[in-house]
């Protein structure tokens, strides 16, 4: 069903019907299937006839979500998984052995740093971190045995964003793959494949998912790559459970309408903060101050809905600011339809080391607001509330 607009596939694409005919997709809670002879059986657990075996890797609703998401991001398949996290985790450990380097942009989400810091590290997988800006820094960092670069675009919580296409011609230049967390942007707002890149990994937690109501993640890409993925999966686990991914399914349905109502209200959040007298800075790509505005235009739909803003006083400026908050809810989740405000230097960030915050870029002032669906006008007013005070 690639060959449909978005919206079409967001609604369409994955549906497969059972004997009564459901018009909405169907939940299967089950953790097994049934054969109807032991023939059958050991041609399902082969691999030599396809269907359904044991629900930690194969189970109609979870297959009917991967078809869809790696419809609407034009991929050959995808796998999805227990939490983004271990998407991340599947694919590394996928396509990687000990002595393989990793290429990753500085600014990525706290625990994926702990990932390939503390864990992959152990492994034997080693990682080196360069500015997620820097297209120079990235080749000059790839060594024989580089097999993956990694990237977020726009980057946790800072919006740095990377340049997917001239970034993509220097990975396959090297030979190496390049994986692109889209979590921000979604296939509503970018599409890295598209682009360039070679895979793309979700946390489903945040928009694809969009009430806060599940944990899950998935890993989109060409088959042969998807395939070692999914054997991973089918050995380790991290799977996806057949609710999680019939909320999922669910959730897409309304995925570009809510990014776009979304980005429309983060862009007039971002515009009065950067008005805002005690305010120091604001990153946001849909502005004209941001740095990289004109990439952000070019690859992405709009600038989205995260909006990072420094105010004047560091912590206790911060904590004042979240405090006061009224109606933001007070959570380090983002990709709700209710706003949430989080402090990263002390929660997302907090478990990094002050250094490495530093050289990221995240400061004691900064704050990350995941915009919702509430009005631009109660959204101003709460925050003004705790910007007052400051």
């Amino acid at each position: 069903m690639q060959d449909y607009d978005l919206d079409t596939l967001a609604v369409r694409a994955g549906t497969a019907r059972s004997q009564f005919n459901e018009h909405s997709e169907a939940l299967y809670l089950t953790s097994s299937f049934v054969f109807e002879s032991a023939a059958q059986a050991a041609a399902r657990f082969s691999g030599e006839e396809e269907g359904n075996v044991y629900s930690r890797f194969t189970n109609p609703t979870v297959t009917a979500m991967q078809e869809r998401l790696a419809a609407m991001e034009g991929g050959d398949a995808c796998v999805a998984t227990s939490s983004g996290m271990s998407a991340i985790m599947a694919t590394v450990m996928a396509l990687m052995s000990a002595g393989d380097h990793v290429v990753a942009s500085r600014g990525l989400f706290g625990a994926t740093q702990q990932l390939f810091v503390n864990i992959l590290s152990r492994f034997g997988i080693t990682t080196d971190f360069v500015p997620a800006t820097d297209l120079a820094a990235y080749e000059a960092a790839i060594r024989p045995e580089t097999k993956l670069i990694f990237v977020e675009t726009p980057s946790n919580p800072l919006t740095e964003l990377v340049d997917i296409t001239a970034l993509s011609e220097i990975a396959r230049r090297r030979g190496v793959r390049l994986a692109v967390d889209n979590c921000f942007c979604t296939p509503a707002l970018q599409k890295p494949l598209a682009l360039g890149a070679d895979l793309v990994i979700h946390s489903a937690t945040k928009y694809l998912d969009g009430q806060g109501r599940i944990i899950g993640g998935a890993v989109v890409g060409n088959k042969p790559d998807l395939d070692e993925v999914f054997r991973f999966l089918r050995t380790a686990g991290p799977s996806l459970s057949p609710f999680n991914a019939w909320v999922i399914l669910k959730g897409l349905e309304t995925l570009r309408i809510r990014m776009e109502a979304q980005s429309a209200t983060a862009l007039e959040l971002a515009r009065w903060l950067e008005s805002h007298e005690r305010v120091e800075r604001v990153f946001y790509p849909g502005l004209a101050s941001h740095p990289q505005h004109a990439l952000a235009m070019r690859q992405q739909k709009s600038g989205g809905a995260i909006v990072s803003f420094e105010v004047r006083g560091a912590r206790e400026a911060a904590w004042r600011v979240v405090d006061n908050c009224r109606l933001l809810s007070i959570t380090a989740n983002l990709g709700d339809t209710k706003t949430t405000i989080t402090h990263p230097a002390s929660t997302t960030h907090g478990r990094i080391g002050a250094e490495a915050r530093q050289a990221a870029g995240i400061h004691e002032g900064l704050l990350r607001v995941a915009v919702g669906l509430e009005s631009f006008a109660d959204l101003k007013a709460d925050l003004a509330r705790g910007l007052a005070l400051i």
